[in-house]
């Protein structure tokens, strides 16, 4: 019986476009302006002395901002990285210069598995504050209210099976129990190998036929049988 239900967002709630031709763009042309006017602000330095510590050496705070978006253009899963791009976006969402993308079918399901009492989590890459962000300001209103938690990075990577162990044992549900909802089959098979029920959402229809997981186009096409 399905209690959880974990969700990515890119690709799977919201489109991988909003994300890359939106979001990245707007924090890469920002990234400089930003770092340069808050390098006295305690919530920003710590995320520059930790791209300093994955670099390996005292770089300079224009080799940091270089460092930076190297990270974004190589598309970077690197927790710091997600942390600053993610109060970036705080502010473009603040000004109305962007709303958070969501696909109309996972709004709908969501609110609907959030009324039958099933829980509803969000696991990505991009940093919790990102998340919430996103699912706070879209063109559906905030849908905060649907989620009991959120995970990033902070936990582990997403292609690691011990990081769903560790979110179910923070969210108290058995994997067996909870369903994890992604387009990329490396985390599927992660969460898998940590006991968790999985579907692979395919938006654009190209199916895998060697997958051991069931994909679906759409969250419509999700059943729990």
């Amino acid at each position: 019986m399905i209690k959880a239900i974990i969700t990515d967002i890119e690709g799977t709630t919201s489109s991988l476009s909003f994300v890359k031709d939106v979001l990245f763009p707007y924090a890469r042309e920002r990234m400089a302006d930003f770092v340069r006017g808050h390098v006295k602000d305690a919530a920003v330095t710590r995320w520059l002395d930790e791209v300093r510590q994955i670099a390996g050496s005292a770089l300079s705070n224009d080799e940091v901002i270089a460092q930076l978006i190297r990270w974004i253009d190589e598309d970077k899963k690197i927790t710091p990285l997600k942390a600053l791009q993610g109060m970036i976006w705080e502010d473009g969402y603040k000004k109305g210069d962007f709303k958070g993308h969501m696909y109309e079918d996972a709004v709908r399901h969501l609110r609907k598995w959030k009324d039958a009492g099933i829980r509803l989590y969000v696991y990505s890459s991009g940093s919790v504050l990102a998340q919430k962000l996103l699912f706070a300001h879209t063109e559906y209103g905030d849908l905060m209210p649907l989620f009991s938690d959120y995970f990033d990075t902070n936990i582990g990577g997403k292609r690691e099976a011990d990081s769903y162990r560790k979110i179910s044992a923070e969210i108290g549900v058995a994997p067996a129990d909870t369903l994890f909802l992604s387009d990329i089959r490396e985390e599927l098979d992660a969460a898998r190998a940590a006991g968790m029920q999985t579907r692979w959402l395919v938006r654009d229809g190209t199916v895998d036929s060697k997958t051991n997981h069931r994909q679906v186009t759409n969250f419509d096409a999700i059943s729990f049988s």
